[in-house]
């Protein structure tokens, strides 16, 4: 099979984003399963290998069919924003906010071309991008306008190194939102709607036959009602409607022992309720391991779950680890992109 070629948007250009992504495009250079190309200003690049003390050649590429250089050298699509007048590092900059979004619109389009198997993400400041004259209020939301979609979803990739081959994706019922609007907004047919949803993209990402487990909202499951009634009037009757159709789905299950179990190897994913239940559990276990995969998208999107760190950005001191672990699950997930296209196109 051919090697999947990769963009790796390097995020907001003066926060950790080109730091991160130098260092893995480097480590990455001269495997023969894959092709990562940086898409950002080539200076922007230079001075985070210059940061970091890399022994690397920077080749600019302007054709995604061109073929690796090999070890030792990064290839970097420049997107011709900042030439050479490169914004401070670590400061709000409209310039800056700017490279960001056109790296994820020269990304995606090279994506939905068939161009390249698919994108990994830096993190973007949205401050900066807002001050851009973008009116988006992330990646998501961007992604969602460039491809066509209304309704994505995220799913949380756990790669156990404890136990590889036990490795969890985490779904979220409900996302940004405060707790108590999180919990009006659960009813029956939506946490119906999320548990297929959910289910599908285990099939679409890879899991033939998907075991999904979903958790409870309340302690303990809510003990029979003694400390909330939702496990009994919504979240029971949705798992009893999905089994009755054929899904292999259990729960509710107590929120304090079902990541627990899915790390163990029980299940294959897991249907969190809201946002900080699965975030705590996913990121107190393995933070640098959890990585960010956008659902619903008909392109292949993985990303860093992590903040543009301006404190640290251009001391060449961040840590790749969450880079390196969105750029492997794209490397795991580019063999699917096909059957995720099909499925998540707007028809």
């Amino acid at each position: 099979m051919t090697a999947p070629v990769l963009a790796m948007t390097v995020g907001d250009p003066v926060g950790i984003g080109p730091e991160i992504t130098a260092t893995v495009l480097a480590e990455f250079s001269g495997r023969e399963d894959q092709h990562g190309v940086a898409v950002a200003d080539l200076a922007v690049m230079k001075r985070a290998v210059d940061v970091l003390g890399l022994d690397v050649e920077l080749r600019t590429i302007t054709d995604w069919s061109t073929p690796a250089a090999g070890q030792g050298v990064i290839d970097v699509f420049d997107i011709g924003v900042l030439g050479d007048d490169l914004p401070e590092w670590g400061v709000v900059d409209a310039r800056a906010g700017q490279a960001a979004v056109t790296a994820i619109e020269v990304a995606t389009k090279a994506a939905m071309n068939r161009e390249i198997a698919g994108i990994v993400t830096g993190p973007i400041n949205k401050e900066a991008v807002w001050k851009s004259g973008s009116k988006h209020l992330g990646h998501t939301e961007m992604l969602g306008e460039l491809t066509g979609v209304t309704k994505q979803d995220t799913m949380f990739v756990v790669e156990n190194t404890k136990a590889p081959e036990h490795k969890l994706q985490i779904f979220f019922a409900t996302r940004h939102m405060s707790l108590r609007k999180a919990i009006d907004a659960l009813t029956i047919d939506t946490q119906v709607d999320s548990i297929e949803r959910a289910h599908r993209a285990l099939q679409l990402y890879g899991v033939a036959s998907p075991r999904l487990a979903v958790a409870a909202l309340n302690p303990h499951g809510g003990e029979n009602g003694a400390f909330g009634d939702e496990e009994i009037e919504i979240l029971r009757p949705a798992v009893e409607r999905v089994v009755d159709s054929g899904l292999e789905v259990t729960g509710p299950i107590p929120a304090d022992s079902v990541f627990h179990q899915g790390l163990s190897g029980r299940f294959d994913g897991i249907l969190s309720q809201y946002h900080d239940q699965g975030h705590i559990a996913s990121k107190t276990f393995d933070f640098d391991g959890t990585i960010s995969v956008t659902v619903g998208l008909p392109i292949l999107r993985t990303s860093v779950d992590h903040g543009t760190a301006f404190d640290i950005a251009g001391q060449g001191i961040a840590d790749a680890g969450t880079m390196r672990s969105a750029y492997t699950a794209a490397i795991g997930y580019a063999p699917f992109v096909d059957g995720i296209r099909a499925e998540y196109l707007p028809k």
